[in-house]
């Protein structure tokens, strides 16, 4: 009769490498399994066992292992094998990294060696050396464990950004309530809702609230949900394993393990589908979660910061958000005022933006002239900090002077969207006035306004970018 597998309890797992491996000792003989805890134990692995092969597959379910050691029979008088290969086979179809070790008797040494053909990392002999088994438990333990860290540097290459962190500028009376909220806040696990239009800073807000937290040594992972394809959602948060659709040919680690101990900044987030947002609030609610393709659960640990555009709760009342998601992510929530409500930055902003794009193109300007200072402050700013920043960076590269004038930035300040001067636009500023009405009557949904202007939602993604929204 099968028994139940024995369980010790261990910390609970942070996202990366834990801090002692976990092994998996599975033997059909009670005293082997206490002999080989009583060994191990003292070596600083947690090590669970298991009796049968069924509550091998049951535990890897359930748990995750630094490597397995298993036996290759389980049936009393039997000898064959067939048990211990079957068993091998089905773990290496849903784990093909995850070490494994065979135990088998001096007489199964040639079927031990068809047993690595087929995928096992190892084998030891009954009865065995303590010291010799203690090193390939080891060996491999570390191997695998070299394996993840590379995955995981693997990962946060990908998501590395430009050297230096942006500036938080903020002077303005308008933005003393933002500063006072992200001094209190910045040092907490607390989740924050970052609102505000377009443009208005609000990744800038989440990189100094993980800059001031104590989880400012891990990454800070970013996601703009608002550009993942539905079908790549779950992929790109969570993750997947080798197999779980067409293109998965290799296990991918998740922006929410990549995140676990730091981070995770979800940019655009009312643009996530109904759908999808069960999902998310299962994880925040739980800290754990799934890889595509895989049951085995995961812990995650993060902090969550999230930011829109849109009004929350108005698209909650219209039943497009999940109530329960909005008040998990909102736990405190920092409005930003749009750019025309700061305008005393304008000109700090406007200095910095200068120096930066004259020292990337070696340019020789030293400021602005008084006219196009002046425009700048009486100019709308629709697009917010962002379109200062693209504006800035035009203007450098159109300057001719050694100052910049009204006609190097280049703003239409007071130009109608009526037909009758549409006639006087580039094609490129009849585009950008389209994506600005656009997104006002959708209120900032991106979604809305693509749909109404008969866009994918990425594709009005490249053109905001594009004009500075």
């Amino acid at each position: 009769m099968a028994t139940a597998p024995v369980i010790e309890t261990a910390p609970s797992r942070s996202a990366g490498v834990p801090s002692a491996p976990r092994l998996l000792v599975a033997d059909d003989q009670p005293f082997i399994l206490e002999a080989l805890t009583l060994l191990l134990r003292p070596e600083g692995f947690h090590v669970e066992t298991a009796r049968t092969p069924a509550l091998v597959l049951d535990c890897l379910q359930h748990q995750e292992y630094d490597a397995l050691l298993i036996d290759l029979n389980y049936t009393r008088d039997t000898t064959s094998g067939t048990e211990g290969l079957q068993l091998l086979q089905q773990i290496r179809q849903s784990f093909d990294r995850l070490p494994v070790i065979l135990m088998t008797a001096y007489a199964n040494v040639d079927l031990a060696v068809e047993a690595m053909q087929r995928g096992a990392n190892d084998f030891v002999q009954k009865p065995w050396e303590n010291v010799r088994l203690i090193s390939i438990v080891k060996a491999q333990v570390e191997l695998y464990r070299a394996h993840r860290r590379t995955l995981m540097l693997e990962a946060e290459n990908d998501m590395l950004r430009a050297d230096g962190a942006p500036e938080f500028i903020a002077t303005a009376p308008a933005m003393r309530p933002v500063l006072n909220l992200v001094r209190r806040i910045g040092p907490s696990d607390a989740n924050v809702l970052i609102t505000g239009e377009h443009g208005t800073g609000k990744e800038i807000v989440a990189q100094t609230l993980h800059r001031l937290s104590r989880r400012s040594h891990r990454t800070l992972v970013a996601v703009n949900t608002g550009a993942l394809p539905e079908g790549t959602f779950e992929s790109e948060l969570f993750g997947h394993v080798k197999g779980a659709f067409t293109d998965a040919r290799a296990d991918r680690i998740g922006r929410f393990e990549l995140a676990s101990g730091g981070t995770l900044f979800l940019d655009e987030i009312a643009n996530i589908p109904l759908r999808q947002q069960a999902k998310l609030l299962r994880v925040l609610e739980t800290g754990e979660m799934e890889r595509v393709g895989s049951s085995t659960t995961r812990s995650v640990d993060v902090r969550m910061l999230s930011a829109t555009n849109a009004n929350l709760r108005a698209e909650a009342a219209a039943g497009r958000f999940r109530e329960d998601l909005f008040f998990r992510l909102n736990t405190v929530e920092i409005c930003l005022p749009a750019l025309r409500e700061r305008r005393e930055d304008i000109p700090i902003l406007a200095a910095y933006f200068l120096a930066r794009y004259t020292a990337r193109y070696r340019r020789a300007v030293h400021g602005f002239e008084s006219a196009a200072l002046q425009q700048m402050l009486h100019y709308a700013w629709p697009g917010n900090v962002r379109e200062l920043d693209h504006t800035m960076e035009r203007a450098v590269l159109l300057c001719t002077g050694d100052q910049i004038s009204s006609a190097d930035l280049g703003l239409h300040v007071g130009t109608r969207t009526s037909s009758a001067n549409l006639d006087d636009l580039s094609l490129e500023a009849v585009e950008a006035v389209l994506v600005r009405k656009a997104l006002a009557r959708a209120g900032g949904n991106v979604s809305h306004a693509a749909e109404a202007l008969g866009l994918s939602r990425g594709a009005l993604y490249r053109r905001m970018e594009k004009h500075g929204f």
